[in-house]
């Protein structure tokens, strides 16, 4: 890349961070909870990696590019949940067209793009179930925490699952106790300060 066009890649990461500050709509309806994209991005990826490692077959780096920019053009288009859905249509594949245009590996974010909405490949059917079960961890927190409308939404993520390996960490998260990891129940560590 020369160094002109240094300044279409910084245009474009700037729009790529605006996901830093895009909040994610469903939460109103849930009543609890709040999270941007960029954070729900970040949870997908980190659980596509792990699917992909339960999985064994997949490719990690095209599964981990899907995971991770699958919400781009929510940059553009703001996010849009069920509801909205049903009253606006966001032109989402314009908005990444546009994201790419002029970016020396545009070609290529488009190309994840397609494989992306398309949702045939192996990787994108894994990154697909990333998508969902970054949700479903959080509505599992919330659940433990008291909210009744996150157990229903448990139900229905579940049901959009579309690998093995997604179903399978769906039923162990689901069982799972989320301050398991870190609250032991070990009396020396919570009455003993070191």
């Amino acid at each position: 890349m020369t160094e002109g066009g240094l300044d279409r890649l910084a245009d474009f990461l700037f729009e790529a961070l605006m996901l830093k500050r895009t909040p994610r709509t469903g939460y109103q309806f849930l009543g609890h909870g709040a999270e941007t994209v960029a954070e729900h991005s970040f949870g997908t990826a980190v659980l596509a990696f792990a699917l992909v490692r339960l999985n064994g077959r997949a490719d990690l780096e095209r599964t981990l590019k899907l995971a991770l920019l699958h919400d781009l053009a929510e940059a553009r288009t703001g996010d849009l949940n069920y509801m909205n859905k049903r009253y606006v249509e966001a032109d989402e594949n314009r908005a990444v067209a546009d994201a790419a245009a002029g970016l020396p590996f545009g070609p290529e974010l488009l190309e994840n793009w397609r494989e992306w909405r398309a949702g045939e490949t192996l990787e994108a059917r894994l990154a697909a179930d990333a998508d969902q079960l970054d949700m479903v961890l959080e509505l599992r927190r919330l659940h433990t925490l008291g909210s009744a409308q996150a157990r229903d939404w448990l139900h229905y993520a579940g049901k959009r699952l579309k690998t093995p390996e997604g179903r399978a960490l769906f039923e162990e998260i689901i069982r799972a106790d989320p301050e398991r990891w870190w609250f032991e129940r070990r009396e020396d560590y919570w009455v003993k300060r070191p």
